[in-house]
């Protein structure tokens, strides 16, 4: 399958995991701002809560946990629960992350703004 359509412009697929990218960074930290979580946590809770349009892979996810703890917005232990299984590592937010989780916040906000008033023009112009 190839990401172009016939009249040459990207697949729906590409642009929904291109968006996933984009906001992967603001949908972690937001989980993560209700309470910690560890890693297959936050990869199942950020599939189903994205209703398949949210497509963030274990190959996305991990990566960007390691970036997000080497900038200081989150931190993460090794932990057993119950004293027993195995240990699962525990990702949680920092006073920073929530600094940042604001600004990204507000910075997804006006661009939802913003696209909403571009359509809402451009439909008007094509009636």
């Amino acid at each position: 399958m190839t990401d172009i359509d016939e009249e040459g412009a990207p697949t729906l697929h590409r642009l929904r995991r291109e968006l996933a990218r984009g906001t992967a960074e603001l949908a972690v930290l937001s989980i993560l701002s209700s309470g910690r979580r560890y890693g297959y946590e936050l990869l199942k809770l950020l599939q189903s809560a994205g209703a398949g349009v949210l497509e963030i892979k274990e190959g996305t996810l991990y990566p960007l946990l390691h970036r997000l703890e080497d900038a200081g917005l989150i931190v993460s232990s090794w932990e057993v629960e119950g004293g027993r299984g195995r240990p699962r590592k525990y990702y949680s937010i920092t006073g920073d992350g929530r600094v940042h989780l604001a600004l990204l916040r507000a910075e997804w906000s006006e661009l939802v703004e913003a696209m909403r008033a571009l359509l809402d023009t451009l439909d008007g112009v094509h009636r």
